[in-house]
């Protein structure tokens, strides 16, 4: 060839000609190029430069000129030189050629003597883009020339024809030929230098590019323009043979224009075929569906090119289709052997050849998607491949191929890919399945993707209904999820994809069911089914469920449920009857989705629950047996639960999944199980209710489907489910209620049934009438005897309720509901103590309590009838969370309020009434205080009557609330152990009793002046009350502290004088008159001292003016002062004195005190003759503080001295005239006249 080429080239136009006569250089001709465009390295869309983005591929496919607005000028510009357009490639083909040669020979010499310095690659980048530019621009003209001016060859006869036409007419072998030694020249693509192939995969952030960046194109340029020159040529010749003549005798072949185009295309595709194969072995498994076959943007578009190219060749000239060629390439791979004598020299490395055969189709097929613009179209524009596919696939499912799960999975993910691409395959489903079906019960688990790839048993129902319905609508082919498939999804999953795409066929609906229908139920019989492992049945499961979702529903429903029917039911683990149910309960939620009956699954799964359920029940069974049963029975609750949840309206015969099986199932459970029980009854109440109520308001739930029952069928229906759940559940829970330690679920179950006998009062069992919401209430909330913590959950479940509160105080039968729950809150309030630990106050059930009595408060200060009472005491709790005492005491506080305003003697008598409802047998709570002597429980109970007696004190006075005050000063304040000397009361008792003693005290001192009957009986109560505790409380001395923080003290002090006070007052000096201050004789009574300091301390603390008050214990101090020479007694005394005196003589207008005066006298008069010289002494005193007095005691005085004289008969007794004297010695005026009357 180099002969024909020398190194002296002659312009084929002469020098003179002008340069404006060339047309310019005409611009960048399409090529291929990945370097980098803004925004297309995101999209990987193909470049704007290429071949299909500049229309190269349309105008091929079309028959129109490659390049229109080219090369219109006389003369173009090619390799540096001018040549004329229409002859140049007539008259200088081997000139021309030898012309790319040498430019090609350039570029290649430049990329194996380049530099890789930074300095040099702007040169070299822009002086390797020239030569391609050369090349590709030359190309283009073949083209053109082709198109424009290349004609058909005549036959001319020897010596007449013109040299020009006889140069025309073997031009096209002249083409064929030099083609061919472009192709030698060019080699093969996989045959090209590293360093050349390297560039595939180069970066590029910039715009300068590598020598061999462009030498590696230019080879991808050529190689695809030769076949677009050979088809140009065919195109224009007409289907013409075209032989190259030069080569007949070198290769003893004929080498013609289609013999050419067969040779490079197949060397093209292998080549391409082997650069996707070195590319695979770098791609995982987890990653192939995501990872192109193809290096760059370029390869992909020459891709793209062929496919159309071939099958535009297979449409018009009736070649080989483009899945023909790369069928028969692949064939050689999988086989490795070589196809139609050709060395096809495929690469031998690849150990998987099956793996990457199912790859490279699937992404080809995904560039079939292309159109001949470039564009991505969701219709396939590449004819399927399924006949290769199937021969594909039976080579994945042989068993002797050993194909393994991470294999297997890939090759089905791709299967799927192929079936989203092109229409579903009958024969390819068919050929999956009986792999599958032999193989049920695997695991289809990768070991070393770890738990991704595990196909784990589906815990519920709707989610293993939701994992068959995301089978059975794959995703679309583009999506992440698709892509992410082989992590997410084991090969039994993703062929369910390819089943349920296959089935939802539109084009005949139908019929890809009852092609695979029999195939599928035929592989299934009794000792198929014994033979299912867990995960086989899992599988068995999916399938069915994923056929129900696509085909006949209730075909597949009855052919599953008869199937699941032949497991063996004894030999049957609890596992395996637990994913059985689980199925059926799938099955259930499908129907309930499509509104069909579920009468008959129902009945079926309710059967074999209540036979499960007898054997936990029954005592016989082993325990072992019974924590295996739990499990199963659970997952039927869970799985009841969720068709509950589900279904819109409940008449589809739900109820009927509510068997007798719960009423052995609960009185079997544990406290944990019991649990779970009863969480599932609160779902199916609530569910319950909120459908009719629904229905009721509208005529069907708002989220049903499109069917809805008639009102009165749905009415029908909710009784027989609300029936079920009274008869299965409720005498359980009655049974129940009076547990001291409920489980927390069983208020929740409770006030649930309550709020359905409010709904649905005709449901309710025969037991319950003609009041059900009463009658249950009093059951769960009201009586005496339930757990505080059952009550106080129950209620605030209720009260938050506004249609019940609605009730409570307007419906029918409610009665005292309102009082009931005050009454409720009220004990509860008292004996929460009785559920703490007293070591661990603040316990989970302590704070639980105190959360649930909080709110209890909350809501039960808002009944309309608390918050009336509130209104017209003038109270309100404000905005801020008040704690459980401190509104007890407000509410306390409002009655006794409200009361003590009302004129009107019905209205006082219906809130005594009322009153009493609110309390009830309050003494009856505090007994197990009593009992266990809780200190925090015994101070509350003693706080709260207390806040009662004084609050209340009038409307305790009354005849209807009187003998409730009586029993509590019998039990609280005058207990039995109080009046034994050899016990005395706990400790605990009294400890509370002083802290709370003032509050009874004063109330009872207020109901014994207002009561009308028992006043009398009240009075002497209180009296012995204050002697009781004035005597236990009194220290044996005076000690400060304890004389001025004593109970009795504290009840009698006020800073205002009131009657009310005065009236205690009078009672406890009375006491202290009569029961501490009493002389034995001489004998002084104990605990002067101490009793004298609380006499003080009572006195000063009051500012009492009341003389008739005042001198209730001036004979006892008088007393004191005249006999006890002790001198803390005797200062005591006269500190009492004092204070007597001066008040009772503030308080007198005019004169001495009367009062002072009379007793007095009768305390000079009762010591007349005994105690004269003492009784002066005590007068000097009195004289001292009130002269005045004494002064008016002098006649008194004078005749008792001169009366002892006489008696005595030994005249003037000169030591008492003597003390005589010193007194009337303090008197003034008075006195000295006195003293003067008794010397004469």
């Amino acid at each position: 060839m180099e002969d024909d080429f020398s190194q002296s080239l002659t312009p084929p136009v002469s020098p003179f000609m002008v340069e404006e006569l060339c047309e310019p250089a005409p611009a960048w001709p399409p090529c291929f190029s990945c370097a980098f465009e803004p925004g297309r390295e995101e999209s990987c869309s193909l470049s704007s430069e290429g071949y299909i983005g500049r229309g190269t591929l349309k105008r091929l496919l079309l028959k129109l000129d490659p390049a229109p607005a080219d090369f219109e000028a006389d003369t173009v510009d090619i390799f540096g030189f001018p040549w004329v357009t229409e002859t140049a490639l007539v008259e200088s083909p081997k000139l021309l050629f030898g012309l790319f040669r040498q430019k090609v020979f350039s570029l290649e010499a430049m990329v194996q003597s380049s530099s890789q310095g930074f300095g040099h690659a702007s040169s070299l980048h822009y002086e390797a883009e020239e030569l391609r530019h050369q090349c590709t621009l030359f190309l283009t003209y073949v083209k053109v020339f082709i198109h424009r001016f290349l004609e058909a060859p005549l036959a001319l006869e020897e010596g007449l024809a013109h040299p020009f036409a006889r140069l025309e007419a073997q031009l096209p072998s002249t083409l064929v030929e030099e083609l061919f030694s472009i192709t030698l020249l060019m080699g093969r693509l996989r045959d090209l230098p590293a360093n050349v192939q390297s560039t595939f995969t180069i970066q590029h952030p910039g715009k300068l590019l590598p020598p061999s960046w462009h030498l590696l194109h230019l080879y991808l340029d050529v190689h695809w323009v030769v076949l677009e020159i050979l088809q140009l040529l065919g195109q224009k010749l007409m289907g013409q043979v075209v032989y190259a003549h030069q080569f007949v005798d070198l290769t003893g072949e004929t080498l013609t224009n289609i013999s050419l185009f067969e040779d490079h295309l197949n060397n093209l595709l292998s080549d391409l075929i082997s650069l996707s194969m070195s590319k695979y072995g770098k791609v995982r498994a987890t990653e192939a569906l995501s990872t192109n076959h193809y290096h760059c943007v370029c390869t992909k578009e020459l891709w793209i090119l062929l496919i159309h190219l071939l099958e535009h060749r297979s449409k018009t000239i009736h070649t080989q289709s483009f899945w023909a060629y790369v069928n028969t390439l692949l064939q050689s791979v999988l086989k490795g052997v070589q196809v139609g004598g050709r060395d096809l020299r495929l690469p031998a490395h690849c150990k998987d050849v099956l793996g990457f055969a199912w790859w490279l189709l699937t992404h080809l097929a995904q560039l079939g998607m292309y159109s001949c613009n470039g564009t991505l179209h969701n219709e396939k524009q590449l004819e399927d491949n399924w006949s290769f596919v199937s021969e594909l696939l039976k080579s994945s499912c042989d068993v002797k191929a050993g194909v393994q799960e991470d294999q297997i999975r890939m090759h089905v993910h791709c299967c799927l890919s192929l079936s989203l691409m092109w229409e579903s395959n009958v024969s390819v489903v068919t050929t999956l399945w009986e792999y599958f079906s032999k193989n049920l019960s695997g695991s289809f688990s990768v070991p070393w993707l770890g738990m991704s790839g595990l196909a784990n048993v589906s815990p519920s129902p709707l989610i293993l209904l939701e994992q068959a319905k995301s089978c059975s609508s794959p995703a679309p082919l583009t999506s992440t999820s698709h892509a992410q498939l082989y992590l997410s999804a084991n090969s039994f999953l993703i062929f369910l994809r390819m089943l349920a795409l296959h089935l939802s066929h539109e084009s005949a609906p139908g019929a890809p069911w009852r092609q695979i229908k029999g195939r599928i139920y035929a592989k299934f019989h009794a000792r198929r089914m014994a033979e299912l492992s867990e995960s086989g049945l899992h599988h068995f499961l999916l399938l069915f469920l994923v056929l129900a979702c696509c085909a006949d529903l209730e075909d597949v429903a009855g052919r599953a449920c008869d199937l699941l029917a032949l497991l063996p039911p004894g030999a049957t683990a609890p596992t395996i009857c637990a994913l059985q149910w689980r199925g059926q309960l799938s099955l259930t939620l499908l129907y309930v989705e499509r509104a069909l009956d579920v009468g008959a699954l129902a009945t079926r799964l309710s059967s074999s629950f209540e036979k499960a359920a007898r054997e936990f029940y029954l005592k016989t069974t082993e325990v072992a047996r019974r924590a295996a049963l739990w499990p199963l029975l659970a997952s039927y609750l869970g799985g009841v639960s969720e068709v509950w949840e589900t279904s819109a309206t409940l008449c589809l015969s739900e109820e009927k999944l509510l068997g007798e099986g719960f009423s052995l199932l609960l009185p079997a459970c544990r406290p944990a199980e019991l649990s779970t029980a009863l969480s599932f009854l609160q779902t199916a109440l609530a569910q319950l209710r909120r459908v009719q109520r629904l229905c009721h308001q509208h005529g069907c739930p708002a989220d049903s489907s499109s069917w809805a029952p008639p009102p009165s069928v749905a009415k029908e229906r909710h009784l027989a489910v609300a029936t079920a759940l009274w008869t299965h559940f409720f005498p359980f829970l009655r049974s129940l209620r009076l547990s001291q330690t409920p489980p927390a679920q069983l208020a929740d179950a409770g006030a649930g049934f309550t709020l359905l006998a409010l709904d649905m009062p005709s449901s309710t069992p025969q037991d319950l009438q003609p009041h059900p919401v009463q009658s249950i209430m009093q059951g769960f909330g009201w009586d005496e005897m339930l757990c505080p913590l059952l009550v106080t959950r129950y209620l605030n479940h209720l009260l938050q309720n506004g249609e019940l509160v609605g009730w409570m105080s307007s419906g029918s039968g409610a009665g005292s509901a309102q009082a009931l729950c005050v009454r409720a809150w009220i004990r509860s309030v008292l004996q929460q103590h009785l559920h703490k630990s007293p070591d661990a106050p603040s316990s989970r059930t302590g704070r639980t309590l105190d959360e649930q009595l909080a709110e209890m408060t909350r809501l039960v200060l808002r009944l309309p009838e608390v918050e009336s009472l509130l209104q017209r005491a003038g109270l309100q709790p404000g905005s801020a969370r008040l704690e459980a005492k401190p509104a007890l005491a407000l509410f306390i506080k409002s009655v006794g309020r409200v009361y003590s305003g009302m004129q009107a003697l019905s209205e006082r008598s219906s809130l005594v009434c009322r009153a009493l409802e609110y309390v009830g047998d309050i003494l009856k709570y505090l007994k197990p205080y009593l009992l266990n002597r809780s200190t925090e429980g015994l101070q509350l109970a003693y706080w709260a009557l207390g806040c009662m007696v004084k609050l209340w004190s009038p409307l305790l006075a009354t005849a209807k609330a009187l003998p409730l005050l009586l029993r509590i000063v019998d039990v609280l304040l005058l207990p039995h152990s109080l009046l034994q000397q050899d016990k005395s009361p706990p400790t605990q008792v009294l400890s509370a009793l002083r802290d709370t003693l003032p509050l009874y005290l004063q109330g009872l001192s207020v109901a014994a002046g207002m009561s009308q009957t028992q006043g009398a009986y009240l009075k002497q109560q209180l009296r012995n009350v204050i002697t009781q505790y004035l005597s236990r409380f009194l220290p044996a001395t005076p000690s400060a502290g304890a004389v001025a923080n004593h109970p009795v003290l504290l009840a009698g002090c006020e800073s205002v004088p009131s009657p009310q006070g005065a009236r205690l007052r009078r009672n406890i000096l009375e006491v202290l008159r009569e029961n501490f201050l009493q002389f034995k004789g001489h004998a002084p009574p104990p605990r002067l001292a101490a009793v004298l300091s609380f006499l003080l301390e009572l006195l000063r603390r009051n500012n009492d003016t009341d003389p008739t008050l005042l001198t209730v214990p001036l004979p006892s101090v008088l007393r004191c002062l005249m006999l006890i020479n002790e001198p803390q007694v005797k200062r005591l005394s006269a500190d009492c004195l004092q204070l007597i005196v001066e008040r009772c003589s503030s308080a007198a207008t005019q004169g001495p005190c009367e009062h002072t005066l009379a007793i007095l006298r009768t305390f000079v008069e009762e010591n007349e003759g005994v105690y004269d010289l003492q009784v002066y002494t005590v007068l000097e005193t009195v004289a001292i503080l009130s002269p005045s007095t004494v002064v008016s005691l002098i006649p008194v005085l004078s005749r008792s001295l001169r009366n002892t004289e006489q008696k005595r008969g030994l005249g003037r007794n000169t030591l008492l005239r003597n003390g005589y004297r010193a007194v009337l010695a303090l008197l003034g005026e008075a006195g000295q006249t006195e003293m003067v009357d008794l010397e004469d």
